[in-house]
């Protein structure tokens, strides 16, 4: 008689190897990201911000949109309890990024999987998925350390960036003109591309897309975001799989 723990139960490997994976995979993106670092960089320094300060939000926030949102609201007059409504409505989309990946780290420990969670951004969240989901078409053993791997990079290069943007970029009063504001864009559509959407893919992208612009033009604030995240989630929940698959 087999005794032994469904596969679902056991626990994931997490070695430094799998750290190293996850890094090496993240580098190409984490230079998009720095991009905007130093954007937010720049940015904090013209808002007043201190290099400590800014360097400190991101080492122990590191959450880009919420740190460039943030510095959209700072003021004299800055308005705490907007600031944290906003940010906490940015980043409610964490939540269904965690329960995509819940299959993974429920067979990690706590340590490891709470550690992994703090270096996850969107990017490491993006390239993790796609690793793990090839994995089980694989049949192949998947490393639950690649997640914090992934995280790492994006987090040295986006601390890197923020100082990099604070203490040398001069000049840039307007970083508009050079395309940086774009580069926000730039990451998280090629992030989608490297998602390989599928045919069954299709109907959810369109629901979230829809659902962001319309909530965007009718409601002030980010709500947006949350918009398009649980429609394009309940639009994949609702869609039947292709015949064959």
């Amino acid at each position: 008689m087999n005794t032994s723990p469904p596969t679902c139960a056991r626990r994931l490997s997490f070695t430094l190897s799998g750290i190293l994976a996850g890094y090496r995979a993240c580098v190409p993106v984490a230079l998009g990201v720095a991009v905007y670092g130093v954007l937010f960089g720049l940015l904090a320094r013209q808002k007043g911000l201190s290099w400590v300060e800014a360097q400190s939000m991101s080492l122990f926030v590191f959450a880009g949109a919420s740190q460039l949102i943030a510095l959209d609201l700072w003021s004299a007059n800055l308005d705490v309890f907007s600031l944290i409504v906003t940010t906490f409505i940015v980043n409610l989309r964490h939540v269904l990024m965690g329960a995509s990946l819940s299959p993974q780290l429920l067979r990690l420990t706590a340590g490891q999987a709470f550690g992994s969670l703090f270096f996850m951004t969107d990017e490491s969240w993006a390239l993790a998925l796609t690793r793990w989901a090839e994995d089980r078409r694989k049949a192949a053993a998947s490393d639950g350390a690649f997640l914090i791997g992934a995280g790492l990079a994006v987090y040295s290069f986006w601390n890197a960036s923020t100082a990099l943007g604070h203490l040398l970029v001069r000049g840039l009063d307007d970083p508009a003109r050079y395309g940086l504001d774009f580069a926000f864009t730039a990451v998280f559509t090629a992030l989608l591309v490297g998602l390989k959407p599928r045919r069954k893919d299709i109907l959810p992208l369109i629901a979230a897309t829809a659902a962001a612009l319309l909530t965007m033009h009718l409601c002030p604030g980010k709500w947006y975001i949350l918009a398009g995240a649980m429609a394009g989630g309940l639009a994949a929940a609702f869609t039947p799989a292709p015949e064959g698959k």
